[in-house]
C-alpha cells in the first residue's frame, strides 16, 4: 500500500500552508489582544479580505462545483486543507463555500439564496437543534403549518453556529405532526432574517458562540422550500454528515501546531541546567502525542477515501470524529501542562485552543452517539471488523 500524496496533493495542500503561514497566522497577535482586551476578535469584513486574498491564490469553494467556479476537490484534498487550517486560531475558512443541501436548491432559489452566498454577499446557517432535540434530532417539535400558499413557523432553534450573523436560515420543521419525522414528517424552510426571526447570543466557554434562533409566526411563501416537502431530516442529516471528516480534520491542523510549540518549548525552556524535554514525564506526553495524532490522521484521511470511492462513509467518520476529537482535547492538555503557567495565560494560543476543542466533542454529534453509532453498526451486522478491508 503507498500512503504517499500524489504530486498534485501535495502541491496544493503545500499551496494552503504557505498561504496560511504568510497572511493568516501574523493576525494572530492582534486577534488574540482584541479578545485579551474584551473586544470582538477580526471582523467579517476583515475575514472576507482575507478570503478575497486566498482567491488570487485559487483558493475558492474547495467543495463548490466548477459550474459555480468552485474547485470540486475531493474528500481526501479537502481534509488536508481542512488540517492546513486548524494550524491557526484565526476562525478562517476559504470562501465560496455554501451549506452542501444548499445545492439542492432549485432554480430561482439558487439565484436568491446559493449564489449570493457562494460570493460571501450573503451569510447562511443551518438550524435544527431545539432545546429538547439535541443530539436526538428526530425528537424536534418545531413546528411548520400550511397557511395558504406560506407556511407559518413558530419555536425556537438552540446553539446554532453562526445565527448571530446569519442573513438567512435552513430550518428544519415538523409540518406532518401525524407521520414520525424520519419518514416524511418534516421539511426544510429557507428564511430570510427580513421575515421576522430574530437571534440571541447565547455565551459560552469558546470565543463568540452560538445563537437561540426564536421563531413567533414567521410566515415563509411556499417557494421557500428547500428540497421537497417531507424531506427536511434527511436533508439535515446529510448536512450533519459533512461535518464527520471536516471537524476532526481541523483538529488534526491544532494538534501538529500545538505539539510543534510543546517541542520547541520542551528544547528551549531549561530547568535544574538541562532542557524540561530531557525529563521522562515530559517526553512522554511528547510521544503519546505524536502516537495519537498519527493515528488520528490516518483513520480521518480513510474516512474521507470512502467518500472519494463512493462507499457508505458513516462509520468511518463516526470513528474518525469520535478518536479525532479526543485526541485533540489530550494534545492540546498535554501541550498546556508542558508550558505550565505560561501556557495558561492569554498571551499564548494555547488556553484559547483549550477551550475551543472541548466542543468538538459535542457538536456534530457527541461523543456518545458516535459511539452509539460505531456499536450498532457491528452488533446489526451492518459493518463487519475491519470495515472495507473485511
Amino acid at each position: 500500500m503507498d500512503f504517499g500524496l500524489s504530486t498534485e496533493e501535495r502541491a496544493i495542500r503545500d499551496t494552503a500552508r504557505d498561504f496560511i503561514t504568510r497572511e493568516v497566522v501574523p493576525l494572530e497577535s492582534e486577534l488574540l489582544r482584541r479578545e485579551r482586551a474584551h473586544q470582538p476578535g477580526l471582523t467579517r469584513d476583515e475575514l472576507r479580505e482575507l478570503q478575497r486574498r486566498a482567491r488570487t491564490f485559487g483558493f475558492w469553494g474547495l467543495a463548490t462545483p466548477e459550474e459555480y467556479g468552485g474547485m470540486d476537490l475531493p474528500a481526501v484534498m479537502q481534509s488536508l486543507i481542512w488540517t492546513e487550517i486548524g494550524r491557526t486560531v484565526v476562525p478562517f475558512r476559504f470562501g465560496g463555500e455554501a451549506d452542501n443541501i444548499l445545492f439542492r436548491a432549485d432554480p430561482d432559489q439558487r439565484r436568491e439564496y446559493l449564489l449570493p452566498t457562494i460570493e460571501g454577499e450573503r451569510a447562511s446557517c443551518f438550524a435544527i437543534t431545539e432545546p429538547g432535540a439535541g443530539s436526538d434530532a428526530a425528537n424536534i417539535r418545531f413546528r411548520a403549518r400550511r397557511d395558504g400558499d406560506d407556511w407559518v413557523l413558530n419555536g425556537e432553534k438552540t446553539f446554532i453556529t453562526g445565527g448571530n450573523d446569519a442573513d438567512f436560515a435552513i430550518v428544519v420543521a415538523v409540518t406532518d405532526p401525524e407521520r414520525d419525522v424520519r419518514a416524511g414528517g418534516a421539511t426544510a424552510f429557507l428564511v430570510d432574517r427580513s421575515m421576522g426571526w430574530r437571534s440571541e447570543f447565547i455565551p459560552t466557554m469558546g470565543e463568540g458562540g452560538p445563537a437561540a434562533l426564536i421563531f413567533d409566526d414567521v410566515r415563509v411563501p411556499g417557494r421557500n422550500v428547500l428540497g421537497a416537502v417531507g424531506e427536511g431530516f434527511r436533508l439535515g442529516m446529510e448536512w450533519i454528515g459533512k461535518g464527520r471528516y471536516t471537524i476532526p480534520s481541523h483538529a488534526v491542523g491544532i494538534a501538529e501546531r500545538a505539539l510543534r510549540m510543546a517541542i520547541d518549548h520542551a528544547t528551549t525552556r531549561h530547568t535544574f541546567g538541562r532542557p524540561i524535554g530531557d525529563n521522562q514525564a515530559i517526553s512522554w506526553m511528547i510521544a503519546d502525542s505524536e502516537t495519537e495524532l498519527e493515528a488520528a490522521r490516518w483513520l480521518i484521511l480513510r474516512a474521507a477515501w470512502t467518500v472519494d470511492a463512493g462507499l457508505d462513509p458513516r462509520h468511518a467518520s463516526s470513528m474518525a470524529k469520535l478518536y479525532g476529537a479526543g485526541m485533540v482535547n489530550r494534545v492540546v492538555d498535554r501541550v498546556l501542562q508542558i508550558h505550565g503557567g505560561m501556557g495558561y495565560t492569554r498571551e499564548l494560543p494555547i488556553e484559547r485552543w483549550y477551550r475551543l476543542v472541548r466542543l468538538y466533542r459535542i457538536f456534530e454529534g457527541t461523543d456518545e452517539m458516535q459511539r452509539l453509532i460505531i456499536a450498532r453498526d457491528l452488533l446489526r451486522g451492518y459493518t463487519m471488523l475491519g470495515g472495507h478491508l473485511a
